[in-house]
This record gives C-alpha cells, structure tokens and sequence, in this order.
C-alpha cells in the first residue's frame, strides 16, 4: 500500500514537468560538494536521457548511465 498518495509507484523522469517511466539511471557527482564515491542519481525517460545527460556532462558531474533495470546502487552513497 502507498502511504504518500503523491509518492509514484513506478520511478519516474527527472526532468521538469515529465511523468513518463525511467528507463535510465543517471549516476551524478558534484565534486565541490560530494566525496570523489558519492552518487547523486537522476532517472530518464528514453526521450530526456540525452538532455539531462548533456545538462550533467557540461558541468562535470556525470559519472555514468545504466538502464534502470540495471542499476545497482553502490554501497556507502
């Protein structure tokens, strides 16, 4: 049972104002603010991959991107 009504049951897009299911698991880094191990993850939408990917590239961050039925969370993030 869901306890939040607006908590999704099925993960969604990270991308602003998308609702469509992830298909992908951006692992993110931002090196001023997280230890060199730490994960930050944003999740994309076959159509937003691209984008957010691109958005997180350009800065720096982007550690990888894995299909979401492929993730693993390492430990200790």
């Amino acid at each position: 049972m869901n306890l939040f009504a607006d908590e999704p049951t099925t993960p969604i897009c990270s991308a602003k104002g998308c609702r469509d299911a992830a298909v992908w698991v951006l692992a993110w880094n931002n090196p001023k603010l997280h230890t060199p191990e730490r994960r930050k993850t944003w999740l994309a939408c076959e159509e937003h991959r691209e984008h957010l990917s691109q958005f997180l590239g350009v800065r720096g961050f982007l550690k990888d991107v894995v299909k979401f039925d492929e993730w693993q969370d390492p430990e200790g993030a």
